[in-house]
């Protein structure tokens, strides 16, 4: 049985296979392609629409249960160039 996720960005559930897994370092947003990087991750589909949801709606940073305010353009960059 495969493991199911709730995407931040529109809030449905999908297989883990169909999700990209985001994790924070240093206050930074970072893709984790892998899956494998330590700490908290947060699950989002890999299009604009759930991603710029997710960050209007700043789910990012409750997901992940950050303090600070997240840098989130390096990965907005890494999504356009491989969108």
């Amino acid at each position: 049985m495969e493991s199911v996720r709730t995407c931040v960005g529109c809030r449905t559930r999908a297989p883990r296979a169909a999700l990209l897994r985001v994790v924070a370092v240093d206050s930074v947003l970072v893709r984790d392609d892998r899956a494998r990087m330590p700490g908290r991750g947060a699950w989002v589909h890999e299009t604009h629409g759930c991603v710029d949801a997710a960050l209007r709606r700043r789910a990012f940073v409750r997901a992940l249960r950050v303090s600070s305010p997240l840098d989130t353009q390096t990965f907005q960059q890494t999504l356009q160039r491989n969108g």
